[in-house]
């Protein structure tokens, strides 16, 4: 779930149709060199001008299109939707979120890290905060398969008067990549993925994760 909403707003500056031709060639460009430019100098050495020589386009092609740095950031995150992304399915749950964790794992500590890079973006543009928003939602709607798996197989319990909150589940076996990569800027420990997989999963089965069923459900 890397580079990891519910909104269907548009990107401002994002096509309502995708582009083929030159025009999707050009978006390819400059959303390389998007990313390029953020994970070498970050949210404060993007600027239209930079992506344009980057990517080899005139700059008024690039405010025509996306406006400006929040419209390029925008759709950059857009892109990572797009993505033919999969979540892990090894047979079981544990090794299913042990897969995810690993997978994010690798994604922050990469140097330069574009999903860190992204992150700290994000808090300096609405429109990246919107849409990586709308990204994280998508990304774990798609992993909520991961639990339906796991109940239809019998690991985790069926309760009659309440349901499992699979993205709650998610969150809190996710959370401590984040927590100690990110916040902490610790480095990776290599079992720290297996290790909170495993704790998520024994809380669900105790019913950790347990909310009421709704009505009709």
């Amino acid at each position: 779930m890397t580079d990891s909403t519910d909104s269907t707003e548009p990107a401002v500056g994002a096509p309502e149709r995708r582009p083929g031709g030159r025009t999707a060639r050009v978006r390819a460009q400059v959303l390389d060199a998007v990313r390029a430019e953020l994970a070498e100098a970050g949210h404060e050495g993007l600027t239209v001008e930079g992506v344009a020589a980057r990517a080899g386009v005139h700059r008024t092609t690039v405010y025509r299109r996306w406006r400006d740095v929040g419209g390029l950031l925008a759709d950059v995150i857009a892109a990572a939707g797009e993505m033919d992304w999969q979540p892990p399915d090894t047979g079981s749950l544990r090794g299913d979120l042990t897969a995810l964790n690993r997978e994010i794992q690798e994604s922050l500590v990469v140097r330069p890290s574009f999903a860190v890079a992204l992150m700290a973006a994000s808090f300096h543009s609405e429109q990246a905060a919107r849409a990586q928003t709308r990204l994280w939602a998508d990304r774990y709607a798609q992993c909520e398969i991961l639990v339906e798996r796991a109940v239809a197989r019998g690991e985790l319990p069926a309760r009659g008067a309440t349901e499992l909150d699979a993205r709650s589940l998610l969150i809190a076996a996710t959370a401590p990549v984040y927590h100690q990569v990110v916040l902490l800027r610790a480095d990776p420990d290599p079992r720290l993925p297996e290790r909170a997989a495993a704790a998520a999963v024994l809380a669900a089965a105790a019913g950790a994760f347990s909310v009421p069923r709704t009505e009709g459900a």
